[in-house]
């Protein structure tokens, strides 16, 4: 197998561990008062000769339940990669993957990469059209189909995507000791009911 090959999947994987630790954190964050920043953030990692990114959005239920994750993660060095994972509870169709639509434009399907008995994971290759187009945005919408053959939009915003995206990353001590987001407001803005996932 190829060295950078090796170096890209293992790049990749570690992203896509960190961002199922950071789902499973917020999942128990309710009891502990701690759980991932509100809205988009940065955080930095150095791994081997690569340097891995990831602006990340968590939105959780009131009683710390997964709604949607998204991770916009960028390897640069030795591996030069971007592409975005959105995390949904589990019971969803696969075939369909999830659908991400800026601003009501068009839409791109992610394909699920994996499914674990608490979420799916689902990614996405980006291109600096799709940056640009997240940039510009005011609302990303990302339809996942739950299975009861259900489609299940769930909407974010954007505000301050641009400014998390081209600035500095989060210090991981702040990210450890942030607090935890008044109950329910993250989902009362993707959509009404928890339940409905």
């Amino acid at each position: 197998m190829n060295l950078t090959f090796k170096t890209a999947m293992r790049a990749g994987l570690s992203a896509l561990t960190f961002l199922s630790a950071a789902i499973s954190l917020s999942a128990t964050a309710s009891a502990q008062q701690q759980t991932a920043p509100q809205g988009w953030f940065k955080v930095c990692d150095k791994q081997d000769d690569n340097e891995v990114c990831s602006i990340r959005n968590i939105m959780t239920a009131n009683t710390g339940q997964l709604i949607t994750a998204v991770a916009i993660i960028d390897v640069k060095g030795k591996v030069n990669r971007k592409f975005m994972q959105v995390s949904v509870p589990s019971a969803r169709l696969v075939p369909p993957g999830i659908l991400m639509q800026i601003d009501g434009g068009k839409g791109s399907k992610l394909d699920y990469a994996v499914c674990m008995p608490d979420l799916c994971i689902a990614e996405l290759a980006l291109t600096d059209g799709i940056i640009a187009s997240l940039k510009k945005g005011k609302e990303v919408v990302f339809t996942s189909i739950n299975f009861q053959r259900a489609p299940n939009p769930i909407k974010m915003t954007l505000q301050g995507f641009t400014g998390v995206y081209d600035g500095p990353a989060m210090e991981q001590s702040k990210l450890e000791g942030a607090p935890a987001p008044a109950a329910g407001r993250n989902a009362e803005e993707g959509r009404g009911s928890p339940q409905e996932a």
